[in-house]
Order: C-alpha cells, then structure tokens, then sequence
C-alpha cells in the first residue's frame, strides 16, 4: 500500500467519524459507533469501511441498513472535503474486532483469577 493509500484511509476514517458523530440524523446511526478500519483500492475508487457498535445482532442489521442508505450523503460529503478526482464509492461492513478483543480479556482474567 502506498503512502497516499494510507494518508487517505486515515483522512477517510477521520472525516467519516465527524460526519457520524455532527451531520447524520439517522436513528440507526445514533448509538457508539466507531469506525475501526478504511480500505481503499488501488484505483481510489472504492471504499470499505470497517465499523463497529456495542448491542445486539438486531442493532447491527439495523447499523448497516442506516449506514447503506447514508452511504449517498456520506460520499457527498467526503468529496466536497477531499481534493479526489473521484469520490469512492462507500461500502461498509461490521467488525467485530472490539467484542472480540474483550472477550478474550475477560477469558484472559477468568484463567489468571482461577490460579
């Protein structure tokens, strides 16, 4: 990956959780989401977009079908914000690398509290 690639997923990651957190007034989209990875492609023109959300299985189908229908809106913004020939298109995707991470921590406590 190139040093622009990388600039760019950062700037992507940053401008996308701004855009979260200030612009959007959907429901879907108004719990702790956190964008955890940008991915563009080679050619610049396509985005994904890793995120993740503290609840249930329910909230994440809900999460998703918000974030496919702001993904409009959302690349909009980006390209009155980045200086691109073209905006990528956006597709996001669940991660969920955070449930993961602390339930090994707690595993992790559980075997050191057994000894």
């Amino acid at each position: 990956m190139s040093r622009r690639t990388e600039r760019l997923n950062k700037v992507i990651k940053q401008e996308i959780s701004k855009l979260l957190e200030r612009e959007v007034n959907d429901p879907r989209l108004s719990n702790l989401i956190s964008v955890t990875q940008v991915s563009l492609s080679t050619d610049l023109k396509y985005a994904k977009i890793f995120v993740s959300i503290l609840g249930n299985e329910n909230n994440k189908t809900e999460m998703l079908a918000g974030f496919n229908a702001a993904s409009g809106f959302l690349r909009r913004e980006l390209a009155s914000q980045l200086r691109l020939r073209y905006a990528p298109q956006l597709s996001f995707y669940y991660d969920d690398s955070i449930e993961r991470g602390a339930r090994l921590l707690e595993l992790i406590g559980q075997v050191s509290n057994d000894k």
